[in-house]
């Protein structure tokens, strides 16, 4: 890199791994750096560059919806965990379970 231009480890985000079935509001887009410091920020950093997202994962309560589940670097989370802390360089992948029977 040149002098004065950062390079990708100095600029390193949050990343979000977006399921199949979420990725109508982000235009087909599987994986998206954010800002933010907490699971539940970075969610909404996504509702904010791509309306609609925010809905198909929390509910009008900001509760998990029933059949999404969240991995924090491949670790599943407790359902009451999106307060939790995240750091530049970790993974947010957002699960959504198949219902059926």
């Amino acid at each position: 890199y040149p002098p004065g231009r950062a390079t990708a480890m100095e600029s390193q985000l949050p990343q979000v791994e977006i399921p199949r079935r979420y990725r109508g509001p982000t235009g087909g887009v599987a994986h998206l750096e954010v800002e933010g410091t907490s699971v539940r920020a970075c969610i909404d950093a996504v509702e904010d560059a791509h309306p609609g997202f925010r809905e198909m994962v929390v509910d009008a309560d900001g509760s998990l919806r029933r059949f999404v589940s969240i991995f924090l670097n491949d670790e599943k989370l407790p359902r009451d965990a999106l307060e939790t802390t995240v750091a530049p360089e970790d993974r947010i992948s957002i699960v959504a379970a198949a219902a059926g029977g």
